[in-house]
C-alpha cells in the first residue's frame, strides 16, 4: 500500500476516533505533500513523501530546542507529539553501525582523495541511504571515514 493511501486511511481513522492532535498532524503532512505535488506538477512516490516527513521532523526538532530554550513547555509537548506521529510513518532507520558500514563500503567503492571529496561521497550516500538514515548521522559517518 502506498504511503499516501496509508496517510488518508489514518486521517479517516483519526476523525472517527476524534483524535484531534493526530488528525491535525496528518492533515499538515498531507497539505505539505499536496503543495509539493501542485508546485512541481507531479505525483510523489513513497521516497519523496519520506523526504517531506524527514524535513517536517527536522523542523519539529528545531522548534523543540527553541521552545525549550524559551521555557515554553506547552509548545515543546505539542511539537513532540507531532514529531511522534510523523516518525510513525518513517521506515525503520539504520543503526549507527549500519550507517558506518554502508559509508565505509561507499568510500571503498568511490576511492575519494580525502576530505575535499566529501560532496561527492555525500551525494552518493544520500541517494543510497535516503529515507533509511538521518542525513546528519550520515554526514558524521562520512566525515569520520574521510578523515582516516
Amino acid at each position: 500500500m502506498l504511503l499516501k493511501n496509508t496517510l488518508n486511511d489514518d486521517m479517516k481513522a483519526a476523525m472517527r476516533a476524534k483524535d484531534s492532535a493526530r488528525l491535525l498532524t496528518i492533515r499538515m503532512l498531507l497539505a505539505a505533500i499536496k503543495q509539493r505535488e501542485v508546485d512541481e506538477r507531479i505525483m510523489l512516490d513513497d521516497a519523496a513523501i519520506t523526504a517531506i516527513i524527514d524535513k517536517l521532523i527536522k523542523q519539529r526538532k528545531d522548534s523543540i530546542s527553541a521552545f525549550a530554550a524559551g521555557g515554553r513547555a506547552d509548545l515543546v509537548d505539542k511539537e513532540s507529539a507531532e514529531m511522534a506521529v510523523l516518525q510513525a510513518y518513517l521506515p525503520q532507520r539504520l543503526s549507527a553501525e549500519e550507517v558506518a558500514a554502508a559509508v565505509a563500503a561507499l568510500v571503498a567503492e568511490l576511492q575519494p582523495s580525502g576530505p575535499a571529496d566529501m560532496g561527492r561521497v555525500m551525494a552518493a550516500a544520500k541517494s543510497l541511504l535516503a529515507g533509511k538514515a538521518e542525513m546528519g548521522q550520515v554526514s558524521a559517518a562520512v566525515k569520520a571515514a574521510l578523515s582516516k
